[in-house]
């Protein structure tokens, strides 16, 4: 509608629509201190989410992540190169301690971040839906 004008608005004023832009939602960038592959693997998780999921109260949790994921595969690169040659049965014993306790890391901080299949799915295995807030008067 025309500002100032006097009288009712024409029908194509009534049909134009206001463009606005829409907001770009900016991801954010990995924390300088990553790695090489550390970066690798935040670039990745990133990717893989909605642009709106990580927020930069949630980046410190992804970069811990990241630097677990990328110990996980130094520790299991130890066990498979140590495998072959002279290992005692205490040092594999410590490598795959090491392993688990890996492991456990980055399925909680998966887990608390909602990038894991067990925050995503429900008990059947199927995706949730994603829940609405119930009203007040529900």
């Amino acid at each position: 509608m025309g500002v100032g004008k006097r009288g009712r608005p024409s029908g194509a004023e009534l049909t134009e629509v206001p463009v606005t832009p829409l907001g770009v939602q900016q991801l954010i960038k990995p924390p300088h201190d990553l790695t090489g592959q550390e970066t690798e693997v935040w670039v990745a998780v990133i990717n893989a989410e909605p642009a709106d999921h990580f927020s930069a109260s949630t980046a410190p949790l992804l970069a811990q992540y990241c630097r677990h994921v990328i110990s996980s595969r130094r520790v299991a690169e130890l066990i498979e190169r140590m495998v072959g040659g002279e290992l005692s049965i205490r040092d594999y014993n410590e490598l795959l301690h090491m392993q688990e306790r890996e492991s456990r890391v980055i399925a909680t901080l998966a887990t608390k971040m909602r990038i894991s299949q067990q925050s995503t799915t429900n008990h059947r295995g199927n995706k949730n839906k994603p829940t609405q807030a119930r009203k007040l008067w529900e």
